[in-house]
């Protein structure tokens, strides 16, 4: 690969839960975008027919296309649904129920009928093996084979299609892992083998338990979707290479995704906040929080100082899925960099309902792509965002994927009536605007746990909307939590598959070290810093990449001395000396004052774990200019915006139409992948970039 792709057709695609967006790179360099339902049976099959589809249309031979660079949402969809692969956990004895304790976190502290979620091991398949370490890697009691093998024959008899494997400290010493590791192949052939060593060298139990435990779960439907997908497309006549986007922004190959899905859990709302960060640096906007709505979740994220937000940790599976470790417990940990994302159930798809109180909820639960939201008239009868929408007038029947997905309003009122409007005595009208408005109070949840809950004001970023649904809620979310300026990038519908392709290579590395910053001897901490890099290099040239010009950034995660949490900063280049530690130290007190509002009252720090992030750059023609495509002639139609407004006659443009003077509100831009809502007492306009710019009223 070399990082970089000859010229022909590339092409990015995420999977979301409703849609499929592509955005094709043509050799002329023109962008070009489409959408298409995705394939819940077999999700490659959205994209094997979208992209031959497409050459098709264009008149392109598909052995033109140089590069797939995907997005998927397989990995996550498996955790939701509990539809992983049967996988056993060898732990040392003593400790196979880590996974079961977890860490003592309550997401919702009143809430007495809370229960946690099931671990993806059941005890049955937790086994013990005698052998254990101590915390410096040194053999307290040898690997017992006859217990391991005792081990493996009741996973053989359980027929289990993965296997993690967590012994203690293995992160120190990785000898015993590698050992059962051996056995296991030699005994289980062809069953998945997931080595804590391997996928998290770093100290605390329950976290390297669980993120292993997950690496292991998802992995062999990983490699088989994987490999499917590349023999439809192989089929077709797609020949070209395969990159997947990891959580943390940065791509990897197709089979360094299938070795290691783990880092592929949170793919798609990473390539969104990638594409942001370009824009944001293009535009000169430093400080945004991303909203990107689709049709089953909507994700938030920070850019600050131009800089997108980074975490080590995740929880995925929760009703709130977020990094932050203020909301915890209700989800499977993941300790991976991460881009800094919070993630709500509130979708196009996500079903309005009346709890026994007569409360209105939207969310977590989704129609997904099928059946969809009623007005789709596949089946479904209960509302969702999207009914509602159409009800009030934000997206018309022929408005959807540039109408090649016909809405029946006929179909939305008759749920929004049955299931919101009749049991609340609400009118149709207001009943839709409820679901509107609840939807947007889940998505100002979203933003504020990756800003308020980190010591940042809101109204002190613009919000960049993109996604399907993202554009229609803007103003609303916007209006709600302060913020004066909401910018609309080109071709938001689609802007996740944007962002895949202006993504680079990317891989990352940590080993823990556990040392106090005043000890002197930082030997072994420059030591892991040079393993790592050696472990990096070695991978990128395994993936076929040309390793000259790597960029390697390094990062530090610090605390205070009896502290139990740390916060991660840059590490400065160059030997771990003492002027090194003094600012190490300095960068994490800033750090800690800007998350906490305040400094500790010592001056011992720790370090705890070292961190490399090796990036490849590619010499890649992005494009700039989109293909033109169709636009609604200048049209009007009644727009409901609230009691307070009522039903309004309201202007529909295409963004052709606007220009840099402001147009006042209310204002609907209409395009091919989503409908911005400019409401009343707002005003928007194009800036230089063509971006559609929202001046939120009071």
């Amino acid at each position: 690969m070399n990082g970089t792709a000859s010229a022909g057709l590339r092409v990015g695609v995420d999977i979301g839960g409703t849609f499929t967006d592509f955005v094709f790179v043509r050799p002329d360099g023109k962008l070009d975008r489409r959408k298409r339902p995705s394939t819940p049976a077999d999700y490659a099959l959205a994209i094997v027919e979208g992209v031959a589809e497409y050459c098709a249309e264009a008149g392109t031979p598909a052995g033109a296309v140089v590069e797939i660079v995907h997005a998927t949402t397989v990995a996550t969809n498996a955790i939701l649904e509990r539809k992983g692969a049967r996988t056993g956990l060898l732990a040392t004895e003593g400790f196979r129920d880590v996974l079961e304790f977890r860490r003592i976190r309550i997401p919702f502290a009143y809430d007495l009928s809370w229960e946690k979620p099931a671990p993806l091991v059941p005890r049955s398949l937790r086994l013990g093996v005698r052998e254990r370490l101590d915390a410096r890697g040194g053999v307290l009691e040898a690997l017992d084979r006859t217990s391991l093998d005792t081990a493996i024959e009741e996973l053989a008899r359980a027929e289990v299609e993965a296997v993690a494997v967590c012994f203690l400290h293995a992160y120190r010493n990785s000898a015993h892992e590698r050992a059962a590791a051996s056995r296991l192949r030699e005994r289980l052939p062809g069953v998945e083998v997931s080595l804590s060593s391997d996928v998290l060298p770093e100290m605390l139990e329950f976290e390297r338990t669980s993120t292993t435990v997950v690496n292991a779960y998802v992995g062999p439907l990983i490699a088989r979707y994987l490999e499917r997908l590349r023999g439809a497309l192989a089929g077709r006549g797609v020949k070209s290479p395969i990159l997947v986007m990891q959580s943390n922004g940065g791509l990897i190959s197709a089979s360094a995704a299938a070795d290691r899905p783990v880092t592929i859990i949170e793919s798609g709302p990473a390539a969104g906040v990638v594409a942001a960060g370009r824009i944001a640096c293009e535009c000169g906007y430093a400080n945004v929080i991303t909203l990107d709505m689709g049709g089953t979740t909507t994700k938030a994220s920070i850019i600050e100082r131009g800089e997108i937000l980074r975490g080590t940790e995740y929880e995925v599976g929760s009703p709130l899925s977020v990094s932050s470790r203020l909301m915890r417990g209700s989800g499977y940990l993941l300790r991976i960099p991460v881009i800094d994302i919070s993630e709500v159930g509130a979708g196009g798809g996500s079903i309005a309902s009346l709890d026994a109180g007569g409360s209105l909820r939207v969310g977590p639960h989704s129609a997904g792509a099928v059946p969809g939201p009623a007005c789709y008239g596949h089946g479904n009868d209960r509302p969702t965002v999207t009914d509602a929408n159409l009800l009030l007038g934000y997206i018309s029947g022929t408005s959807l994927a540039g109408g090649s997905l016909a809405l029946d309003a006929a179909l939305a009122e008759a749920a929004v009536r049955r299931h919101v409007g009749e049991p609340a005595g609400l009118s149709l009208a207001d009943a839709a605007h409820g679901i509107h408005v609840v939807a947007n109070s889940n998505m100002v949840r979203a933003i504020k746990a990756v800003s308020v809950e980190r010591g940042r004001d809101p109204a002190d970023f613009i919000m960049m909307a993109f996604g399907g649904a993202g554009p229609i809620h803007a103003a609303g979310v916007a209006r709600t939590l302060g913020i004066r300026e909401v910018l609309v990038p080109r071709a938001p519908g689609v802007f996740s598959a944007l962002g895949l392709l202006h993504a680079e290579v990317e891989h990352h590395a940590a080993r823990t070290v556990l040392i106090g910053t005043r000890a002197g001897d930082m030997s072994a901490v420059d030591a892991a810093l040079a393993e790592m890099r050696d472990d990096l290099l070695r991978r990128i040239r395994e993936e076929g990449f040309d390793p000259q010009g790597a960029q390697i950034e390094r990062y530090a995660d610090l605390r205070y001395r009896g502290q139990s949490s740390e916060l991660t900063v840059p590490l400065p280049n160059g030997s771990v000396s003492e002027a090194a530690l003094r600012e190490l130290e300095e960068r994490f007190e800033q750090e800690f004052e800007r998350t906490y509002a305040h400094r500790g009252d010592t001056k011992a720090f720790e370090l705890v774990t070292v961190r490399l992030v090796m990036r490849v750059p590619r010499a890649l023609q992005h494009g700039r200019d989109w293909v033109a495509m169709k636009e609604t002639p200048e049209q009007r139609r009644p727009v409901y915006f609230g009691p307070e407004h009522g039903r309004l006659e309201t202007r529909v443009i295409a963004r052709g139409s606007l220009g840099a003077s402001p147009a006042a509100g209310p204002l609907l831009v209409q395009e091919y992948d989503t409908t911005v809502v400019v409401p009343p007492g707002c005003a928007t306009r194009l800036d230089s970039h063509g971006n559609v710019l929202i001046s939120i009223g009071a």
